[in-house]
């Protein structure tokens, strides 16, 4: 019997041809009326299932992958019970025109797809599937007949085994902060919507919206303004020279002002009625969050300028971050915090990170929020003591040993120590010997050096055995190699409260290597773990500049 295609094709539909026991015109109806149209994809997709069906048996309980989004899904949904809703259906696009039916339980399952050598017989159906022609040129109902025609014998398969997967729970459900809506708590502090930015451009309000009751700015001409206090400080910026308030929050206003506020480009300003309980004025949300963000070593004047308060080392040491909990931080929307690198040496009074409330009035819940981030954490950064170590150095090497060349290891070192505050108690030069190496560490501990620095002796070559005494000498946490160019041959062990470090040949040559990034690191008191060696990859790269601006440098900086 006939059937319409597009309005104006026909084509015969055998009533022998059937699919998953419908007859070909009544899978036609229904794919079209599902679909929206009669897509080819679709009817291939028919045979598809009903192979993949008729392998499995009707007895099985089983889920399916389908490897495209285009038109194959809708046939599994329209062929079976599994769809995207109840999670029985997943789609892992590859771009294959393939299916996956599984047993749910046991994984074991066919893998169905169209077999591209068999479509020479069927030349329209192979130039659709194969994009040989424009769609524009291509004969739709031609390409349907072939398909009709092809049946199953275009049809490939393959049992396959799946590890199938548990139903997984959306977990805890938690109220968005910023746009009040449920979501997932474990996708983070805000919804991916509003971490990532909306697929929409603009939200039409409909009942309520987030923005709704904020304390409504007033623009008054600057006339008007006169006698009236400023809601926000008013910034002047001369290029190259200044850039701060000319006038600050709470600034009444006078006749005198004007002159100068125009020639700053003001004609109008703001004017703000009182905040109720909800909100907070972005000083005052700073001022809140301010204790909480800073942690030990670190700090700040309590007199924001335009909603921002910088802070500073209250010592010489070691700036260290909590990434992470910065991270969190600054997903919650409207405040913000930006640091210095981690791990960077700084003086007293340097500063170390700036924090604001961006817009003029916050919604108090933001900051509660932030401020719980901040607290959790101790803190989002802080400065640590770089102690004043007496450290032993071991140069090892027969040929210096030997005094064929001269040591200029011991140097380069010291100089290093020196330069952080440490001091070297003792330098031995002994051969490439594990027995002797281990002997010399323990020598040395039990004079009272607290930190041993070996030199050399830690790349492939049979001699070198700097590890092996390390390790004789009862060394524990070895952690030999780092993902930084110079030093990747680099180690790193402790001997009770006692930590070794292992500085490569590289340090001979190179001005800067990854032992001026381990060291601070160590002399303040940090376990460097293979964790860390190997995330100093990320800017682990020296360039070896003519001159080395070494630590004003990207090299190290993670």
């Amino acid at each position: 019997m006939p059937a319409e295609l597009s309005g104006e094709t026909h084509i015969r539909l055998p009533s022998s041809v059937t699919v998953c026991g419908m007859t070909i015109r009544e899978y036609f109806e229904a794919a079209e009326k599902m679909h929206g149209n009669l897509a080819p994809g679709l009817v291939i997709g028919g045979f598809m299932v009903d192979v993949a069906r008729r392998i499995m048996g009707p007895e099985k309980f089983c889920d399916i992958i389908v490897e495209t989004s285009a038109c194959l899904p809708d046939a599994v949904q329209l062929l079976t019970p599994c769809s995207i809703g109840n999670g029985w259906m997943k789609i892992r696009d590859v771009g294959k025109y393939a299916l996956t039916m599984y047993d749910k339980f046991e994984g074991d399952g066919v893998r169905v797809y169209v077999d591209c050598k068999k479509l020479d017989r069927y030349p329209d159906l192979k130039e659709w599937f194969l994009k040989l022609k424009p769609k524009r040129e291509q004969n739709k109902a031609r390409i349907l007949e072939d398909m009709i025609n092809a049946g199953e014998s275009v049809i490939g398969y393959k049992m396959v085994k799946v590890i199938p997967e548990k139903k997984k729970s959306k977990g805890a459900i938690g109220i968005c902060p910023e746009c009040g809506e449920a979501y997932p708590i474990k996708r983070g502090l805000v919804c991916l919507s509003c971490q990532q930015g909306s697929f929409y451009y603009e939200e039409i309000a409909v009942g309520s919206c987030s923005g709704s009751g904020v304390p409504e700015l007033r623009k008054v001409p600057l006339e008007e303004a006169v006698g009236k206090p400023l809601a926000h400080d008013v910034t002047r910026i001369s290029p190259g020279e200044f850039k701060g308030p000319e006038f600050s929050r709470g600034y009444v206003v006078r006749p005198e002002d004007l002159c100068r506020l125009q020639q700053m480009g003001k004609n109008h300003l703001y004017m703000m009625d009182e905040l109720g309980e909800e909100y907070l004025h972005e000083d005052e949300a700073i001022i809140k969050m301010a204790r909480h963000i800073s942690g030990p070593g670190i700090r700040y004047e309590e007199r924001p300028r335009e909603g921002k308060i910088d802070f500073c080392a209250n010592k010489n040491g070691l700036f260290l971050v909590n990434r992470d909990a910065l991270t969190k931080f600054n997903l919650i929307p409207e405040v913000m915090c930006a640091t210095r690198h981690r791990y960077t040496m700084v003086t007293e009074n340097s500063k170390v990170a700036g924090a604001r409330a961006i817009p003029l009035v916050v919604r108090r819940e933001k900051i509660a929020k932030a401020i719980e981030i901040a607290s959790g954490a101790g803190g989002l950064f802080s400065v640590v003591d770089i102690r004043k170590a007496s450290a032993g150095i071991i140069i090892t090497g027969n040929e210096v040993f030997q005094g064929l060349i001269r040591d200029e290891f011991a140097p380069i070192i010291t100089g290093k120590l020196k330069n952080l505050g440490s001091k070297v108690l003792t330098t031995e030069i002994v051969p490439e010997d594990g027995e002797v190496i281990s002997e010399t560490i323990q020598r040395m501990i039990r004079q009272n050096c607290d930190m041993i620095i070996i030199t050399a002796g830690l790349s492939v070559d049979p001699d070198d055995v700097t590890r092996e005494g390390v390790i004789k000498a009862g060394a524990t946490n070895v952690v030999y190699g780092s993902a930084v160019v110079p030093g990747s041959m680099a180690m790193v062990a402790e001997i009770g409260d006692v930590p070794v470090v292992g500085v490569p040949a590289c340090g001979l040559y190179f001005k800067t290597t990854v032992f001026d990034l381990i060291i601070p690191r160590v002399l303040a008191g940090l376990r460097i773990s293979r964790y860390d060696l190997a995330e100093m990859g990320h800017g682990g790269f020296c360039l070896n500049c003519k001159e080395c601006r070494f630590p004003h440098c990207s090299f190290g900086k993670v």
